[in-house]
């Protein structure tokens, strides 16, 4: 047996057994076992993801699986580089999982025996994804990655009643998602007279091009739906923050991938790519998550509510390097199209692994103090001296400065916008340097809000007794971060390592992989646009000046006489934690800046005295910051459901005869459509 199917069979069978360890084995080893037997599942999708990115591939067919269509699998280097993504946080994840299930009880939480049975199910259904190679296998497999999630989100409700209103967002979100994937490859299938992707890529271009720009346009809207993108992002800042922090960690790091790898699959890959409005679409949506995801991030005051909407950022940077790719690709120029492509997949490789790490983190958090509002946290670095720092690593990677691992892959993605200028067009010359601007400006943005959450959340005075008793995880918790904190230092380090992995990703693409990015050991270098970039000299540039600007002022103050004096207060006393900044306090400049963006609401409520309407007792002024989009696109639509409910409760007057006569005419109905049809 060779390595693909060997490790993807290790990973089916683990999977299988962990469920069944789940749901059998007593709470003392029933976390450990199915940690364990997760880990594998995620070791099995990395043996097979990275033989597959080192050129090897595997096609089977299993008859007997699926009534009629029977099951097809397929593994390429796309679909190996979104398997070992996965395969690699399910392991670290689970890692951390041990330790951070052991402390939420046999009844509730991760450590239920229906929460440990589902989490190797879903760790399975992140591996298998990428390699299902027809429709019916893509969407069985869809809908079980769904459900499964769905239910690890309502883990906790017992706990938390908002749990419920997240995991109903989620379950709408994700099944509207999948009943417009549904439409989709359901209207390509028939078209193309076959369902497996072999059928699909071979008929695409005899489909019209109206029927195939309608499929292009109700996939994309379901897989970035999955992926978190505006202004279907509804769901993700609402499920994320209730879900426990491992299934967050797989869901913000993996889950959504598989949106990015669906819309590269069926766009570039089986209709074999589209005219520039595709793109150009694809482009303004990732412009808008970018922007929107990291103004909201910015002052988000819940931690785990601020990583959910750095999602959307990122994958909005994902899908202007996917939608770049595709409009070169339309204009003829394929090496550029070649290394978009690469940077929005290296982009996705290095989400995974720094975001995954900021889960994990704020879930360490969450767990020694039970809180997420950073207005109530700050004290934690001298008590929790590993999980800052590591929650410090990743944070770097998110705010895409050397030497974070962020840094290249936007490097990159700069880098084919910029070349991309030559291309010839109106709408290239205005959407790339928009697209430029867009990137610079969240850049910036993200800065602030990973400074708010590192400044306020651990290096600020505790503002509550919680966070003035945390300690710091259990071992486990900081092995599986210390494994995520390995991966985010070799991809900011050495990245050129992965370039003829992700060759072979963008060639199984139909675009030309040689060339786009060539992985020289230590450095990067762009063979067709004459760049290159070595990370190790950056860092180490970086450091000689950091150490520079520390031992200088340490050695000239030597040289003088100093004096220890007490610094003027101003008669105000020492400083207490109530004078310190808050995150909210932090991010309201940034607020005042993009007021008409955010939209705030706020409220001032003054009780007086009872004895005297002059006098004041109490003045209480609240100030949100709601999801406009949410609230302008979201609402009025569940505003219209409801009345529409209310509305129809006079059809059903508890008459039989009255039914009887909706049925007869309905009826009715059908045969006169029926006829005039015929």
């Amino acid at each position: 047996m060779s390595v693909i199917p060997g490790g993807l069979a290790a990973a089916t069978v683990l999977g299988g057994a962990g469920a069944l360890a789940g749901l059998g084995l007593p709470y003392r080893l029933r976390v450990p076992v199915v940690g364990v037997l997760t880990a594998g599942v995620g070791a099995g999708g990395v043996t097979a993801g990275v033989a597959a990115l080192g050129g090897s591939h595997w096609t089977a067919v299993f008859p007997g699986l699926l009534p009629l269509a029977g099951t097809h699998v397929a593994v390429d280097a796309l679909g190996g580089l979104f398997a070992a993504v996965a395969g690699a946080v399910v392991v670290a994840v689970a890692v951390y999982g041990i330790g951070y299930a052991a402390g939420h009880g046999e009844h509730g939480g991760l450590g239920s025996r229906s929460a440990q049975a589902v989490l190797p199910l879903f760790a399975l259904t992140l591996v298998l994804v990428p390699i299902a190679a027809s429709v019916s296998t893509f969407l069985l497999l869809w809908e079980l990655m769904a459900l499964t999630s769905l239910l690890l989100v309502f883990a906790e409700h017992r706990e938390r009643g908002s749990v419920r209103q997240g995991g109903v967002w989620y379950a709408v979100m994700t099944h509207l998602g999948l009943v417009l994937l549904l439409t989709a490859f359901a209207l390509f299938a028939a078209q193309a007279h076959g369902e497996t992707f072999a059928a699909l890529r071979a008929g695409a271009q005899g489909i019209s091009p109206t029927v195939r720009g309608l499929v292009f346009v109700l996939a994309g809207l379901a897989f970035t739906s999955k992926a978190g993108a505006v202004p279907l992002h509804a769901w993700l800042p609402r499920a994320h923050p209730e879900a426990p922090s491992t299934v967050s960690a797989l869901m913000s790091a993996a889950m959504v991938n598989l949106g990015v790898y669906g819309l590269v699959r069926v766009g570039l890959d089986l209709l074999g790519g589209g005219p520039a409005w595709w793109w150009l679409g694809l482009m303004a949506v990732g412009g808008i998550s970018v922007v929107y995801g990291t103004l909201q991030a910015a002052m988000a005051s819940d931690l785990k509510r601020l990583l959910a909407y750095s999602t959307s950022e990122n994958m909005g940077l994902v899908f202007i390097g996917v939608g770049a790719c595709g409009l070169f690709s339309s204009y003829g120029d394929r090496p550029l199209a070649a290394l978009a492509l690469a940077a929005a997949l290296l982009h996705v490789v290095n989400h995974a692994a720094f975001k995954a790490l900021l889960f994990c983190a704020a879930g360490s958090v969450l767990r020694a103090t039970g809180l997420r509002d950073l207005d109530r946290l700050g004290g934690l670095r001298p008590r929790m001296p590993y999980t800052a720092g590591l929650f410090a690593l990743a944070a770097l990677g998110a705010v895409a400065l050397p030497p974070g691992n962020g840094f290249v892959s936007e490097w990159l993605l700069l880098q084919s916008l910029i070349h991309g200028l030559q291309v010839p067009g109106v709408a290239v010359a205005v959407v790339l340097p928009l697209s430029v601007a867009l990137i610079a400006l969240s850049a910036g943005i993200t800065a602030a809000a990973f400074v708010k959450a590192l400044g306020v959340g651990f290096f600020a005075r505790p503002r509550s007794e919680p966070a003035a008793a945390a300690k710091e995880s259990p071992a486990l918790m900081l092995a599986g971060m210390g494994l995520l904190a390995v991966a985010c230092a070799a991809l900011a380090l050495v990245p050129g390592l992965l370039g003829d992995g992700l060759d072979r990703a963008v060639a199984a693409t139909g675009l030309p992989g040689s060339g786009a990015q060539v992985g020289a050991g230590l450095q990067v270098r762009l063979a067709d646009i004459s760049e290159s970039l070595s990370p190790l000299w950056v860092v180490a540039a970086l450091t000689g000046a950091l150490l520079i600007a520390t031992a200088l002022p340490r050695l000239y103050g030597r040289r003088r006489r100093r004096r220890n004096a007490r610094l003027w207060d101003c008669g105000g006393g020492a400083p207490t934690p109530r004078m310190a900044y808050t995150a909210t306090s932090f991010a309201e400049p940034l607020q005042r800046v993009f007021d008409d963006v955010l939209a705030p609401e706020q409220d001032v409520n003054v009780t007086p005295v009872r004895e005297s309407a002059y006098l004041v007792e109490r003045v209480r002024f609240e100030r949100r910051v709601p999801d406009r989009i949410e609230h302008r696109l979201y609402q009025p639509v569940l505003g219209a459901l409801a009345g529409t409910g209310r509305a129809a409760r006079r059809l059903a007057g508890g008459s039989v005869h009255l039914y009887l006569g909706y049925g007869f005419a309905g009826l009715v109905v059908l045969l006169l459509v029926l006829t005039v049809g015929w």
